[in-house]
C-alpha cells in the first residue's frame, strides 16, 4: 500500500513537470529601432507641469520609463492609460511623461484626461524629442538601473509590451 502511494505521488510530481520549475527571466518584447538602444539615456532635466524638477540622472538605481506623447497622437490614447496603470502597480519604477504638444495647456489637458499621476514635462521647442531621436509617437523608453536604454516602444507596440519590457529589465 505504501509503495502504491509513493508511486502515485511520484507520478503526480513528474506529471506536473514544468509547472513546478522556476520560471526564467521575462522575455523582452521586440523593440523599435533606435540608436539609443544599449546607450546611456540622454539628459532630461526640466520642471514638471506641477513645478517639481525632473532629472533622469538622479534616478540611477531605479528603472525609468520615459513616455513621449501628444494630444493629437491616436496611438497615445491607447498607451497612456496602460502607462498610468503600470505606474500605479510598480512603485519601484519611475515614470516620466514628455508632452510634445505645442502648448503647455494641451499637455495639462491630456494629463487630466488620462489621470496621469506621474511627472509630465512639456517639451517646449521639441528639444527632448531631438535628444531622444523621437521620429514618431508614441515613443517609450525603458531605462535600466544603470541608466542604459534597454527597450524602445513605438506606434506599433502592443498592449502588454511595456509591462513585459519592465519585467525583462528587472531580470
Amino acid at each position: 500500500m505504501l509503495r502504491r502511494t509513493l508511486w502515485s505521488v511520484l507520478v503526480a510530481v513528474l506529471a506536473a513537470g514544468p509547472s513546478c520549475e522556476k520560471k526564467g527571466p521575462a522575455t523582452m518584447p521586440p523593440s523599435m529601432e533606435s540608436t539609443l538602444l544599449g546607450q546611456q539615456v540622454p539628459a532630461l532635466t526640466r520642471p514638471s507641469l506641477a513645478g517639481a524638477q525632473v532629472d533622469v540622472a538622479t534616478m540611477r538605481g531605479k528603472i525609468v520609463v520615459v513616455k513621449f506623447f501628444a494630444e493629437y497622437c491616436e496611438p497615445c490614447k491607447v498607451t497612456l492609460p496602460e502607462a498610468q496603470s503600470l505606474s500605479e502597480k510598480h512603485a519601484d519604477v519611475v515614470f516620466v511623461g514628455v508632452s510634445e504638444d505645442e502648448y503647455e495647456q494641451k499637455a495639462r489637458d491630456v494629463a487630466t484626461q488620462y489621470g496621469l499621476s506621474f511627472p509630465i514635462v512639456h517639451d517646449r521647442g521639441n528639444v527632448l524629442a531631438g535628444r531622444f531621436r523621437v521620429r514618431e509617437m508614441p515613443a517609450t523608453f525603458v531605462v535600466d538601473t544603470t541608466g542604459v536604454v534597454r527597450w524602445v516602444g513605438g506606434p506599433g507596440q502592443h498592449e502588454g509590451d511595456l509591462a513585459k519590457a519592465i519585467s525583462a529589465v528587472r531580470g
